[in-house]
């Protein structure tokens, strides 16, 4: 884990190396040929990082070398955010002529500047050079890097067929249901797949098992093969296996290749198969439709069941039936753990044991290899003092074997990409069971610069919902609610635990029982009210480097400010500094001070007033949270100078925001103003926000008028949601041309709403999705739903006076969801067969009336 985390750090400083920004800041103070040099190093190093990453340090000596490494890393990246912010403020000083601001923000002497940057940089570079020189110690073998070598990785062992059905507990419904599915020959193909998906340890192989030895299975399908695939997807191999197990003899006595094509060939021939491809991990379609390409015959109705613990694999094998697995029930998990706990029947003799049990199974949340696991640490042992440890620790402290839970989720771990590796070990900073925003989650990763764009028109924030997806389709993260590309996702709590191990001391939760940081954290949350005043700043001020403090929930009303100012100003690296929901008046000037700070989240405190005027010194600050900040009276003077800000969410008592202030936050992707009570109209300077991707208004009860002639100005708006704005008509919108690139639309709990204007031009295809609520006044949907192609989702709920859809809606062939709740007339004239508008609506995919599917 570590090593991935150093991957990252030098990736992202070789990529700010070469931006054309801080080329031109390092040509201005004479260093760019240091840098050149330094840059060399880097790329040595990386690739050095690579190998040790995949090869996991062996001993004291290497972990030694690799944390020194990492120290001097951060300072290489400490150091260009020194050269990155001096450049900004250079940038902020020429767009203004007041000698005030220059002053404000220039160093003190600039020659003296660049001579301590001159030094650091030969200092950093000298160091990396000693660490570099040491590599050949621990003569690390290739692996997997970004340049493409051989990836040596460990795998799981190879499965087998048979299974002995009394040993499987609770598992037979969805043995019948894939036993179904399989003897399904309706469609009439003569080859299609299925897919069981799943973590690891949720038991996809022992319900492949069982469907593979069911007797209806053996009499259905005249030959039946059974593969382990695992790691390696070689097509070749594979085929081989496969003709050895459809022909009954070996393939290694074949002299080429075309010899076992005509084996397989002869095998297959006239005979509908089922072929079972357990522990699949190929995303390489090309590899898979050349290996489907020699499984031809004549029978319809042969059958691909795959096993596989990712979505996407699934989606490459084209399977036209996915299952995924979900967890076992508590009783039966309560059973599996009696039956490796004990001898057959024994556990009747010892009923405490039974119920310290049932909380034991709780903990392993329906995973059948980790109960597994447990029962088996438990084999034979009655002593209720053993159960009551199993039961109150983790069940990483206990030593297991190469097929239990640990090895199992770790395997999936280790097949990650570095850089999925580090922000999956970043979500241990989260409370176990907390839901995540993954918009959250995404600009904290931002702030520890874990996300590099792949060009020069990729936004992070787009790279970031990606990785997003991809741990929700490897199982890292399970998707909790959706809409659009606003996800709340969590982790299951086995890979939780999972990420905690292999975070090691990197990210820490400190409560009344881990009270103190490993002097190697660098990411804390502090999330116990119990917590002492001395306690807290014990414990996040011993490290010096710390990155991320979450201090939310912890710190108490009587506490307030009790030492803030102080653990701010030791903090000098902090990038993300989280004190919501803490109870505080005030923030500390010192917080102008934190120059590498990128991600300030203050929301919740309902006693702020003000903030600090050196807040607007914090130019590389990129997210600033102040939602139900409900006594703060208005944002700071100079907000405009923070011209990195890319998110800003904001309640403050102004009536109106000052046009020089949001105006100048040109970086801005994000604007969300919510329970601004005072809040009247909106300035004319939001039309220079001309790279606002997302834009939210909400439970501002006062807000009568939309500067429509600005949004009209806002080309990359792609997400627009206004909700509870109780004054807002929209009456004056008649003339609004509409947006060039919204993607989604969210409108509700506008009473005043009589029908929605052109929100969409008419030489755009861009709106995918529209959520409208609680308007009560709405009589009809606008026309112009009908020529919007995009559409996929459509979610009407709360309007009573919609009587009717759009006739162009029949057009629109893409529509794939639509709900009507709480609209009588509308869920009527939607009836399936019988309603009205049901001709228009026949096509889509998901229908739901009332809550129900139709």
């Amino acid at each position: 884990m570590a090593e991935s985390f150093l991957i990252g750090i030098a990736h992202s400083i070789l990529g700010r190396l070469g931006s054309a920004a801080l080329q031109q800041t390092f040509s201005l103070l004479g260093v760019k040929n240091d840098l050149l040099r330094l840059k060399k190093t880097l790329l040595t190093i990386r690739d050095v990082l690579l190998d040790a990453e995949e090869q996991q340090p062996k001993n004291r000596e290497e972990n030694n070398w690799l944390e020194d490494l990492k120290e001097v890393l951060c300072d290489a990246d400490d150091f260009l955010d020194e050269i990155e912010i001096y450049g900004l403020r250079r940038k902020l000083n020429s767009r203004t002529t007041k000698q005030k601001v220059r002053g404000f923000f220039s160093p003190s002497n600039p020659v003296a500047f660049r001579f301590r940057m001159a030094n650091k940089i030969k200092e950093i570079k000298g160091k990396l050079d000693d660490i570099a020189a040491d590599k050949d110690k621990f003569h690390l073998p290739p692996a997997l890097n970004v340049n493409g070598r051989d990836l040596q990785i460990n795998s799981r062992n190879l499965t087998y067929s048979f299974v002995l059905p009394s040993n499987v507990i609770g598992r037979n419904h969805e043995k019948e249901e894939m036993v179904n599915v399989l003897m399904n020959t309706s469609n009439e193909e003569y080859l299609s797949v299925c897919s069981v998906i799943g973590m690891g340890g949720m038991g996809k192989t022992t319900l492949a098992k069982l469907v593979y030895n069911d007797e209806r299975t053996v009499k259905h399908f005249q030959l039946r093969i059974w593969v382990c695939v695992s790691q390696n997807f070689d097509v070749k191999k594979l085929t081989g296996d496969i003709t050895s197990h459809a022909s009954g003899k070996p393939c290694d006595s074949l002299n080429n290749f075309d010899q076992v094509l005509s084996y397989l060939q002869d095998s297959l021939s006239d005979k509908r198969f089922l072929l079972v491809l357990d522990d699949v991990w190929n995303e390489d379609r090309p590899k898979w439709i050349e290996l489907r390409s020699f499984l031809t015959g004549k029978a319809y109705g042969s059958k691909i069941l795959v096993t596989t613990r990712s979505e996407y694999v699934a989606s490459v094998m084209e399977s036209s039936y996915v299952h995924k697995l979900k967890g076992l029930p508590g009783k039966d998990c309560l059973a599996l753990l009696m039956r490796w706990a004990f001898r057959n029947g024994q556990e009747k003799q010892y009923p405490n044991l039974i119920k310290i049990g049932e909380d034991i199974v709780k903990k392993c949340k329906g995973v059948p290899l980790a109960v597994r696991t447990l029962g088996s640490l438990l084999y034979m042992k009655t002593d209720e003092c053993e159960w009551l440890s199993v039961r109150d620790n983790e069940i990483w402290q206990w030593e297991q074997s190469t097929d239990d839970i640990l090895p199992a989720l770790r395997l999936s771990y280790n097949k990650l990409p570095y850089y999925l590796k580090q922000l999956f070990a970043y979500c241990s900073i989260f409370p176990k069971g907390h839901d995540i925003a993954s918009v959250m989650l995404i600009q904290l990763w931002m702030a520890q610069g874990l996300l590099c764009s792949s060009g020069e028109n990729e936004e992070l924030e787009d790279v970031g919902i990606r990785y997003v997806k991809e741990l929700c389709l490897k199982s890292f993260l399970e998707e909790v609610e959706a809409f659009d590309s606003f996800i709340t996702c969590k982790m299951h709590d086995l890979v939780y635990d999972l990420a905690v191990s292999v975070s090691k001391n990197e990210c820490l939760i400190l409560d009344k029982q881990r009270g103190k940081t490993h002097q190697k954290s660098r990411h804390v949350t502090l999330n116990n009210h119990a917590l002492l005043q001395n306690e807290v700043s014990n414990s996040i001020l011993e490290p010096k480097r710390i990155r991320t403090i979450f201090l939310h929930p912890v710190v108490t009303r009587s506490q307030g400010v009790f030492s803030l100012g102080d653990c701010i100003s030791r903090l000098k690296y902090l990038r993300v500094l989280d004190l919501s929901y803490s109870h505080l008046d005030t923030l500390p000037l010192s917080i102008g001070d934190m120059k590498h700070l990128r991600y300030i989240n203050l929301s919740g405190n309902d006693n702020i007033k003000s903030l600090p005027s050196t807040i607007c010194r914090l130019q590389s600050l990129q997210t600033l949270r102040l939602v139900l900040c409900t006594q703060l009276q208005k944002l700071p003077r100079h907000i405009g100078d923070l011209i990195r800000l890319r998110h800003l969410y904001v309640t403050t008592r102004e009536t109106s925001f000052p046009e020089k202030g949001l105006g100048s936050l040109i970086s801005l992707q994000t604007l969300s103003i919510q329970g601004c009570e005072d809040l009247g109209l909106l300035c004319e300077g939001i039309g220079k926000l001309t790279n606002l991707r997302t834009f939210v208004i909400g439970d501002c009860p006062r807000l009568t008028h939309l500067p429509t002639r600005s949004l009209e100005l806002l080309v990359a708006l792609e997400n627009l949601m206004i909700i509870n704005c109780e004054e807002l008509a929209l009456s004056d919108w008649q003339d609004f041309q509409g947006f060039l690139s919204l993607r989604s639309l969210v409108i509700g709990g506008l009473p005043r709403v009589m029908a929605l204007p052109q929100l969409v031009r008419e030489d755009t295809d861009t709106l995918q999705s529209i959520r409208i609520s609680t308007c009560p006044s709405i009589g009809a949907l606008p026309t112009w739903l009908g020529n919007v192609g995009s559409l996929r989702k459509i979610e009407i709920k709360g309007c009573p006076k919609l009587s009717s859809l759009p006739e162009g809606l029949r057009h629109v062939t893409g529509l794939k969801l639509l709900k009507i709740d709480k609209c009588p007339d509308l869920s009527k004239r939607c009836e399936k067969e019988l309603g009205e508008d049901w001709p228009k609506i026949s096509h889509v995919q998901e229908i739901y009336l009332n809550g129900i599917k139709i």
